[in-house]
């Protein structure tokens, strides 16, 4: 198949083009500077849909970075790097003579309110509580297409652990040298997925051509928690992993709204990815940390 891979030069894009290429397909990549194999997305937006088969986006600022102030501009970045980006692509699929067989996005378990009771597959509800599961319910609705000739599948993606990039590259320095430890009480749930299954489960969706709606993108054992996370970061690395990162540190680095993201955490299970007959590479978070630290 022809892929066209917004957002295609980050982590999980990166990642994603690998296995993509490795199955034969071809990748375009749409991004900001021009290369080979590119296009941009301005040229997206004046010339239309270059023809491809599938076309997935991945584009979107950190929310997570730690050196951005949580202040007005950061926060119109987050919504604009998503909402443009998204409705861009799906109009100019859309508007395609030829349009795609299959149209797939990644957004976040954040649509799910956190709880350290509920446990949430892709029908529960959610979206409507704070400023990141609003964004998740606009981005998604960004995404959507008139009529059924495109297939439109939705990734809402946990944690995603893998080698050099991702959350896990900010924890690894205090973690290797002994300070590593949980955040806040620990007791909230940390939905996390190995970025080999993240991309897994998006080749499948494009190259299975009965999958569609929304699939959460997170490990079965999805019932880790965070304090349960950090020993086994630990346990990968060969190093103690009880300093805890105080709540109020947090919140000092991130601000009140993201250090929810850190400090509170949802259950979530992926039924409707399981149902659709993806198979896991990575479904214990211990083999998962062993190969991310290897």
């Amino acid at each position: 198949m022809r892929v066209l891979v917004g957002g295609g030069t980050g982590f999980v894009g990166t990642a994603l083009t690998q296995l993509l290429k490795a199955r034969g397909h071809k990748v375009t990549l749409i991004s900001r500077k021009p290369g080979p194999d590119r296009i941009t997305w301005d040229e997206l937006a004046t010339t239309g849909l270059p023809r491809c088969d599938a076309a997935v986006n991945l584009a979107g600022e950190n929310i997570l970075n730690p050196l951005r102030r949580w202040n007005e501009a950061f926060q119109k970045e987050v919504l604009s790097s998503r909402l443009e980006t998204t409705q861009m692509l799906a109009r100019a699929i859309a508007k395609a003579p030829q349009p795609p067989q299959a149209w797939v996005l990644v957004t976040g378990v954040a649509y799910y309110q956190p709880s350290l009771t509920a446990e949430y597959d892709e029908d529960s509800p959610g979206g409507d509580f704070d400023f990141f599961s609003n964004l998740v319910t606009k981005w998604e609705a960004a995404a959507r297409l008139p009529g059924d000739s495109t297939r439109q599948v939705v990734v809402r993606s946990g944690v995603v652990l893998g080698r050099g990039g991702g959350a896990i590259s900010h924890m690894l320095l205090p973690f290797r040298l002994g300070l590593g430890g949980p955040i806040g009480s620990g007791h909230q749930f940390f939905p996390w997925i190995h970025i080999k299954d993240l991309t897994g489960i998006l080749v499948h969706a494009l190259e299975a051509s009965h999958v569609q709606g929304v699939l959460n993108g997170v490990a079965p054992a999805s019932t880790t928690t965070n304090a349960e996370f950090a020993r086994a970061l630990g346990a990968a690395l060969g190093r103690p992993a009880f300093i805890p990162l105080p709540s109020p540190v947090v919140r000092a680095v991130f601000g009140q709204e993201r250090a929810v993201m850190l400090l509170e955490g949802q259950k979530v299970v992926p039924r409707r990815t399981l149902a659709a007959g993806y198979q896991y590479s990575f479904p214990e978070l211990g083999a998962a940390l062993k190969e991310v630290v290897a």
